[in-house]
């Protein structure tokens, strides 16, 4: 099983929990967008694509921020392309927090997911309520699981592995493999 890791802007940087993940795995993919920074919503989805042909279909998505929102869309658009989807701190469109730069990442997704999915949010996540993270979670049929106040949820959150997460997605993935069978 191939895990796809999908950050947000900026790419997850090497002390990020998504990249030290992807390191210890073993097997994954991350997209690779023209841009981390300058996001073109048409671009991310072609980086999915790309991503996703090559981890299969069965692969587990593993997103981050506005990684989150992109996989949500995307999976609109393809549904089938996931055994499993774990979303972690999806920030709020609506935002005082919301970067001008995604403006394209808006008003998407939405649509039950359709695999096992798992939003996870924390209680003082300054691009995202616990209320708006639990809204998005409701939107896509997921699950939700709050870790309490850890910002959010990336390197500045001094996460390191964050094996609480590691746990998460590895009950998620025992789910999936359940549901499969």
């Amino acid at each position: 099983m191939t895990h796809l890791i999908v950050p947000g802007i900026g790419g997850s940087g090497p002390a990020h929990w998504q990249t030290l993940w992807e390191q210890d795995l073993d097997e994954s993919v991350r997209i690779a967008p023209s841009s981390w920074d300058e996001p073109r919503l048409d671009d991310w989805l072609a980086a999915l694509d790309r991503a996703s042909a090559e981890a299969g279909a069965d692969a587990v998505i593993v997103a981050h921020s506005m990684g989150c929102l992109v996989v949500a869309e995307w999976l609109s658009r393809n549904p089938g392309r996931a055994s499993a989807v774990l979303l972690v701190a999806p920030p709020d469109p609506d935002g005082e927090r919301y970067p001008d730069e995604a403006s394209e990442f808006t008003r998407i997704g939405g649509h039950p997911l359709g695999p096992p999915t798992l939003v996870v949010a924390s209680d003082d996540d300054p691009y995202g309520s616990r209320a708006y993270a639990v809204a998005f979670a409701d939107g896509l049929g997921a699950g939700f699981v709050s870790v309490g106040p850890m910002g959010h949820l990336n390197a500045a959150s001094g996460l390191g592995e964050w094996a609480e997460g590691r746990e998460l997605l590895d009950d998620l993935v025992a789910l999936a493999r359940r549901t499969a069978a």
